[in-house]
């Protein structure tokens, strides 16, 4: 189960949070007032972008969908907490934490080996409103080479790559929504850059599936 959601205000940055607030506001307090179809229709509207999220986090299709699941029970459970702000950022907040706790339960006991790998992913993994060059690099070969990338990278990097260069949310918004200072937000991300970075070019291979006009470089939104 994912760990409570803090109750602080979480704001959207960039364009994922200008185009959710009316709309989910709306939906929200009637959510909160008990209304069930309300809450579903929340679902409806972010379960890409959530089930995206884990899917970036664990590279396995079956794990992203347990722990997306878990997320909007979680979310549901605990509706009275959210104080107002971009909707979505405080789903993908309880949609990593549910990412994380599925790995720590499946470190404390031994499974079977999963089937399938990082090119299990349906065709929804990419949320529609994650706008970038990540919405279209990140499909076929090279999406499966992307993602063998960012698992290589330390969990809090890849959160906060992910959050920034595919949701298109800003230092600020990032900072808020996985709890750390502004600073280590980009520190985590200027790493993971360069370490992503690292990896495609370290194999020519990796080379020749980048597009001519996709860059990773040190820089950010801020």
């Amino acid at each position: 189960m994912a760990p409570e959601p803090s109750a602080h205000t979480v704001g959207g940055g960039g364009a994922a949070g200008a185009a959710e607030d009316d709309p989910d506001r709306i939906a929200v307090a009637q959510a909160q007032g008990g209304d069930t179809a309300a809450f579903n229709r929340l679902v409806l509207r972010h379960q890409d972008a959530v089930y995206t999220l884990c899917y970036r986090l664990s590279g396995n299709a079956e794990d992203a969908s347990d722990a997306a699941q878990e997320a909007f029970l979680s979310a549901y459970r605990h509706l009275a907490a959210y104080r107002g702000g971009a909707f979505r950022s405080w789903l993908l907040r309880i949609g990593a934490n549910a990412c994380y706790d599925l790995h720590r339960r499946q470190r404390r006991r031994p499974t079977e080996p999963l089937q399938g790998g990082e090119e299990d992913g349906p065709e929804r993994d990419l949320a529609d409103e994650a706008p970038g060059p990540e919405a279209v690099a990140l499909t076929g070969e090279l999406g499966a080479v992307l993602q063998r990338g960012l698992l290589a990278l330390q969990d809090d990097q890849r959160l906060a790559l992910v959050l920034c260069d595919q949701y298109g949310y800003d230092y600020a918004a990032i900072a808020a929504i996985t709890e750390v200072e502004l600073g280590t937000v980009k520190s985590r991300i200027n790493r993971a850059r360069r370490r992503l970075r690292d990896f495609l070019l370290s194999d020519p291979a990796n080379r020749e599936l980048l597009p001519e006009n996709y860059r990773l470089s040190d820089g950010g939104r801020s």
